[in-house]
């Protein structure tokens, strides 16, 4: 059954898209076949601050019972709102149980619904705060059979990595890396490269010596863009 609350946060996006006209090739970008409204980040944005406004006592259950009902919506934008109340509601998501994520990507379907649900909401303090339950997490989604989830173990390692020089979270990402390394999927290709560059920030030495010993085996996008970023200092891709 539906969550209440996600009832709610669904018709007020049905309300914000009535009316305007379908975004034509939006499923095809952001690589899901769900429904996708056509309002945007900032509507979605301003729908969140709305309801938020109105529900400021929501206690650490009712969240992650709503957090998780979002993501088994039949829209990218239901799953773009769990990662929307992740990173407006810090108080309650350092609460969290980190292992709820592994539920949590179960229906995810594309980039951008993993990345909505893991991307930058969790900082490297937070991570190393319970990094007993997190390390496992980490390593178990770089093992799944789904590759969505084993985007996800790159993805969430991006912002701590850049957060902290700490070698817990560096020797995760170097794992994760050495075990996605030879996919072929551009959902990993694209996020090996990603989080090899944001380790150059705190780890630029050994992000060196592992392109040099893995430059075979790793994806060539990777190696080209992270060598890039540590010429330049640009992120690109």
């Amino acid at each position: 059954m539906t969550n209440a609350y996600h009832n709610e946060l669904l018709a007020e996006l049905k309300r914000c898209a009535a009316g305007t006209p379908p975004w034509e090739g939006i499923q095809h970008y952001l690589g899901t076949s769900k429904t996708c409204y056509p309002i945007g980040a900032h509507g979605r944005g301003r729908v969140v601050a709305g309801w938020l406004a109105a529900h400021r006592g929501l206690s650490l259950g009712e969240y992650c019972d709503l957090i998780g009902s979002l993501c088994r919506g039949e829209s990218f934008d239901e799953i773009a709102l769990a990662g929307a109340l992740l990173d407006r509601m810090p108080r309650l998501r350092k609460q969290i149980d980190p292992r709820l994520l592994d539920e949590w990507l179960a229906g995810v379907e594309g980039w951008a619904e993993v990345d909505s649900l893991c991307q930058s909401h969790f900082s490297g303090a937070e991570v190393l705060a319970r990094w007993s339950d997190w390390q496992p997490l980490l390593a178990g989604l770089a093992a799944d059979a789904n590759v969505h989830k084993r985007r996800a173990s790159l993805v969430l390692l991006t912002r701590p990595v850049r957060d902290a020089a700490d070698e817990r979270l560096a020797g995760q990402a170097f794992a994760n890396i050495d075990r996605l390394k030879g996919e072929k999927h551009i959902l990993i290709t694209r996020a090996v490269s990603w989080l090899l560059r944001d380790l150059v920030k705190h780890y630029r030495e050994q992000v060196a010596g592992y392109l040099e010993e893995n430059e075979a085996s790793l994806p060539r996008i990777a190696v080209r863009e992270t060598r890039r970023k540590m010429l330049t200092g640009r992120k690109v891709g």
